[in-house]
């Protein structure tokens, strides 16, 4: 194992081989030290420490992918497939720009806020709700043509949704994804949030 993680398998992170990675928590203290600061300038999670390179990466998606590249997982496209490749970088941004952007505050104020004592603000449900389901609505279009975003063959991208899109429809705020209104969208959340090694990685988090 070459690989050291600050923060927890509640991402994309967890969904990858634990086999090479190895996650050590890292406390609010941990955060604002300056050691941890030189890793990483924000001050956030996650962080990644290749032992056998010594890279210092942060971001959770550029960790997930360079851990994917690092072991040949068949989660990510080849380069050299420039067809593959373009469609998977077209899905990620879509997933940055069109998801993230709406389900992140969604899931915030519904359910990690309120867990830390936090309340939530319905202003921000009320106006990030509706246009996630706008976006929605263009993920069922491409669904219709394709079962995953990129294509044909389940890639990281798909689970980059997991986090934020699993916290928001257990807070009440992402019904597109679940209700059947968006028969292609539910389609392809009920086959990655079903994923074992999903599962597997939100059960480390229980302890």
């Amino acid at each position: 194992m070459v690989l050291v993680i600050h923060g927890i398998p509640f991402s994309g992170i967890g969904i990858l081989d634990a086999k090479h990675y190895r996650i050590e928590p890292a406390t609010p203290e941990i955060l604002k030290s300056e050691e941890y600061l030189a890793k990483h300038p924000f001050g956030q999670i996650p962080v990644m420490e290749d032992t056998e390179t010594g890279a210092v990466i942060y971001e959770s998606r550029v960790i997930c992918k360079y851990i994917a590249n690092k072991f040949h997982s068949p989660l990510l496209p080849s380069p050299t497939d420039l067809a593959a490749w373009i469609a998977f970088e077209q899905a990620c941004s879509i997933e940055a720009s069109r998801f993230d952007t709406y389900a992140s505050p969604l899931a915030r104020e519904t359910v990690l806020g309120p867990a830390r004592g936090i309340p939530t603000d319905h202003h921000v449900v009320e106006k990030f709700k509706p246009l996630l389901q706008v976006q929605l609505r263009g993920y069922d279009r491409i669904l219709g043509k394709q079962r995953y975003l990129a294509g044909e063959k389940l890639t990281l991208v798909d689970l980059f949704h997991l986090s934020y899109g699993e916290t928001a429809v257990a807070g009440g705020a992402a019904p597109g994804l679940i209700d059947g209104s968006l028969p292609n969208v539910a389609r392809w959340w009920k086959e990655i949030s079903s994923l074992p090694a999903w599962s597997a990685a939100k059960a480390l988090t229980k302890g």
